[in-house]
């Protein structure tokens, strides 16, 4: 496999719909070993193709190693409650915004085989596809986000809240 490079907030592509994928190649199974490669090299909890420069609908997500989630042309069939808390992105490099997102979603898809699947998530999880999901369509989390900071604005604030706490 290889390592990808990743489009960062200002490329055009990030900002266009990505294309339903119809059949599997061996192309497509290498892209998807080259998304997980690549989003772990980068510390990432999920990738969608369009960050590495790919119109396809195509997501991997690790929340928890070794428990991968591969989602081939995802679309989220449910969701409800609310979580507010603090998300990055590899293509948002060095920043980080509070995002309000459902606590809970059902996502169906198809995985590397092309097998329908159906993924029930809370929390991060839930978090992590809604925010890949948003990749599919264009969109980076900036424009949902109540707040955008410096990793070290985060991290003095975490700082200062230790202190008091």
């Amino acid at each position: 496999m290889a390592l990808r490079t990743i489009r960062e907030i200002g490329d055009p592509i990030l900002n266009k719909r990505a294309k339903e994928v119809r059949e599997i190649t061996d192309r497509t199974r290498a892209l998807i070993g080259d998304m997980y490669d690549t989003m772990r090299n980068a510390n990432g909890v999920g990738l969608a193709a369009p960050q590495i420069g790919i119109l396809k609908r195509i997501v991997v997500i690790e929340v928890e190693e070794g428990q991968p989630y591969t989602l081939i042309n995802p679309e989220i069939i449910e969701s409800d409650g609310e979580q507010t808390g603090y998300e990055g992105c590899l293509s948002v490099p060095g920043k980080t915004g509070i995002v309000t997102r459902p606590n809970h979603v059902i996502c169906r898809a198809l995985n590397e085989n092309m097998e329908p699947v159906e993924i029930e998530a809370e929390e991060l999880l839930a978090r992590c596809i809604c925010h890949e999901l948003d990749h599919l369509d264009g969109h980076l989390y900036p424009e949902l986000a109540s707040e955008m900071m410096s990793n070290e604005e985060l991290e003095e604030r975490e700082r200062l809240a230790a202190e008091e706490g």
